[in-house]
């Protein structure tokens, strides 16, 4: 993954402080990061920076033309650098504008059928001018729904140990009522240890009818060997789960387990039933484990009945994690690795909040998740996955020796 130094000038930092607003500030920062991006991208092309003399030089430089930006924070002016045989290139502006567009196109849409908000019809005005018509969304629809289609239908060729799972509701207007439509996400850990979006899916409903025909989905292009699964405990998604993926563990999220306990503890229990269930989580082995669990029972078998309950039906399903290696239960105990991309989401639908049609919110979320799938694929791994195989293969070994 390449890296940029992004150099802030005091010239720079004083205009930011004399903007008018937010959006003005962040849009001179952005204009300027980019640039200093652009700069950069042409001097790793060039093989030197500007004026320099080395052997390693393959190309000049040949001036700079302006090009426009359209984003939510105004119109940036970038400086894309020429080189003397043509060859400059780079991704920046399909990646930064692809869920841009998306969310400028979803917003289009809301104005052309009548059901915008006065914060939308401004936006969109700012952005695309006073008119545009529906044969100009259409073009653009064009251009990104082949590109959306193809990343939630290429073949899975991956394999992925590693599944975490988790639903959104997002609301939608369709045959003139807005309707709550839940957004599938299945993000996963392949076996070199990077995690991919390895498919979406709009459902009616948060069914085992819709779970399973999203699993199915991703089987018939390719998923398999999935080892566990991370989710929360909607009993749609368990059984799906359970029907599609025989033989893999499924790990009941811890995050969503605590609030559930919470919620059947008396206020005054919370803090304290929080910090023990923390003590849980962190056994370092099942035994350990069951230890706690019992020590918790009688703790408040009597004082708060529900809690102690709940905490007894679902044990095995909070600690199937302790299965792996220590190194890696911390991310796969939760659902909390897919929380910033759920952030992501959220921050679009904020703009939108009633997507006008069921193609706009598969063409915006899309967008985005492609966006961060691309981030994690030049990323850090999310996890080195040496000691998850040898851990597999120890198991093996001593399965064997066992029935010598």
């Amino acid at each position: 993954m390449a890296q940029f130094n992004i150099t802030i000038t005091e010239e720079l930092l004083h205009g930011l402080f004399l903007s008018n607003g937010r959006d003005e500030a962040f849009s001179k920062l952005l204009e300027e990061i980019f640039n200093q991006v652009l700069l950069a991208q042409s001097s790793e092309q060039v093989g030197a920076e500007p004026y320099e003399r080395t052997e390693e030089r393959t190309a000049y430089r040949n001036g700079f033309r302006d090009r426009q930006m359209t984003t939510r924070v105004g119109t940036l002016t970038l400086r894309v650098p020429r080189h003397r045989n043509g060859k400059f290139s780079t991704e920046l502006f399909a990646r930064y504008q692809r869920s841009e567009q998306a969310l400028i196109l979803a917003m289009m849409e809301m104005v052309i059928n009548g059901v915008s908000t006065r914060k939308v019809e401004a936006i969109t005005q700012e952005l695309c001018g006073k008119s545009f018509s529906k044969s100009t969304v259409s073009a653009l629809c064009k251009q990104l729904d082949p590109m959306v289609h193809a990343f939630r239908t290429r073949p899975l060729k991956n394999h992925y140990p590693f599944l975490i799972v988790d639903a959104l509701y997002l609301k939608v207007r369709e045959d003139h009522r807005v309707q709550s439509r839940g957004l599938l996400i299945a993000v996963g850990v392949n076996e070199e240890g990077y995690r991919e979006i390895i498919g979406f899916q709009v459902a009616n409903t948060e069914t085992e009818s819709s779970w399973g025909e999203f699993f199915a989905s991703l089987k018939e292009r390719g998923l398999k060997d999935v080892r566990l699964i991370t989710s929360d405990n909607h009993k749609g998604l368990v059984n799906a789960v359970k029907r599609h993926f025989q033989g893999a563990t499924w790990q009941r999220c811890q995050t969503h387990f605590s609030r559930n306990m919470l919620d059947h503890t008396p206020k005054a229990l919370q803090p304290v039933i929080k910090e023990d269930l923390r003590e849980l989580y962190e056994a370092v082995d099942l035994d350990s484990a069951r230890k706690v669990r019992d020590q918790l029972l009688g703790k408040y078998g009597t004082i708060a009945p529900k809690a102690a309950t709940l905490l007894d039906e679902s044990f095995d399903d909070i600690t199937a994690v302790l299965a792996v290696p220590l190194k890696y239960r911390k991310r796969l105990r939760t659902t909390n690795g897919v929380e910033r991309l759920n952030q992501e989401v959220r921050r679009r639908e904020r703009v939108i909040r009633i997507f006008p049609n069921e193609a706009s919110v598969i063409r915006l979320m899309g967008a985005l998740l492609i966006e961060q799938d691309e981030k994690w694929q030049v990323g850090r791994k999310y996890f080195d996955m040496d000691l998850y195989y040898q851990s597999i293969e120890n198991k093996k070994t001593k399965g064997s020796n066992s029935a010598a």
